[in-house]
């Protein structure tokens, strides 16, 4: 399932966690990727690791930049003759009350969780669009469809981001272009995974709040994200896919 052969993809945010296990996996099915991240060790870091899989560049780039952004977008269309898939991953998070939230806190979040996405979609669904169609697939957060505190400013710009997801969609089809949305829960990426083995009690509630009884592994969101990408979801569009062990539903609670 889900073949990428001869594909060309940019995947945000590729150094580590769900951007490094999605490129990895599109790499090893044939696909010609790009990723781009900010630091540049472990850019390359994970560059190197890919490689040993298949076909992978890595450039350094902030999305905040939206200049630079475009720019790659447009510039690997240009180098390859085409751009089949574009994973906006690249997320910034602020933890903190709303009493202790900056304004420049806010707009750090929405630059990279919403602003980045409308510019990497806006480039990308022009040059898919005039090329028959593509798939972009955009990474929000269970947090984009609930309210927790000392998250304002991420679950904000993660449900501006799958507003804005599902206009492109519907503007999108007629060229072709599908746009679709994959919201993570409790995913056990290396600062996460760090974060909850450091207490015993904070592992055991995480693990408690989940039906499936554990965090996923970034691999078990990167298999979702290639569907998306492929034929297999050729007639998917405007989807908003949870890929969180069984949370969402406890989301909902009757009032």
């Amino acid at each position: 399932m889900g073949n990428m052969s001869g594909r060309v993809v940019i995947v945000t945010g590729g150094s580590e966690g769900i951007g490094f296990a999605t490129a990895k996996l599109l790499a090893t099915e044939g696909a010609d990727v790009v990723i781009c991240a900010r630091r540049p060790d472990a850019l390359e870091k994970a560059r190197a690791a890919i490689a040993e899989h298949g076909t992978v560049e890595a450039r350094q780039l902030d999305v905040g930049d939206s200049e630079a952004f475009r720019a790659l977008i447009t510039g690997v269309a240009q180098d390859r003759g085409r751009l089949d898939g574009l994973v906006n991953n690249a997320m910034a998070a602020t933890y903190k009350t709303i009493a202790e939230l900056t304004l420049e806190d806010w707009r750090k979040d929405f630059r990279v969780n919403s602003e980045a996405v409308f510019v990497g979609t806006q480039a990308a669904m022009e040059i898919m669009g005039k090329a028959g169609g593509g798939s972009i697939v955009n990474l929000s957060s269970l947090n984009g469809l609930q309210a927790m505190p000392a998250m304002a400013s991420y679950s904000a710009s993660k449900a501006a981001l799958q507003h804005f997801s599902a206009v492109a969609a519907l503007e999108g089809a007629e060229h072709g272009v599908r746009v679709n949305v994959i919201a993570p829960g409790q995913i056990m990426t290396p600062a996460t995974a760090s974060f909850v083995a450091a207490d015993p009690a904070r592992e055991k509630r995480v693990s408690a709040a989940i039906p499936m009884g554990r965090g996923g592994r970034p691999e078990e969101v990167a298999y979702a994200i290639r569907f998306l990408l492929s034929d297999e979801a050729s007639y998917i569009t405007g989807a908003c896919l949870p890929v969180d062990g069984g949370k969402l539903p406890q989301l909902y609670v009757p009032v």
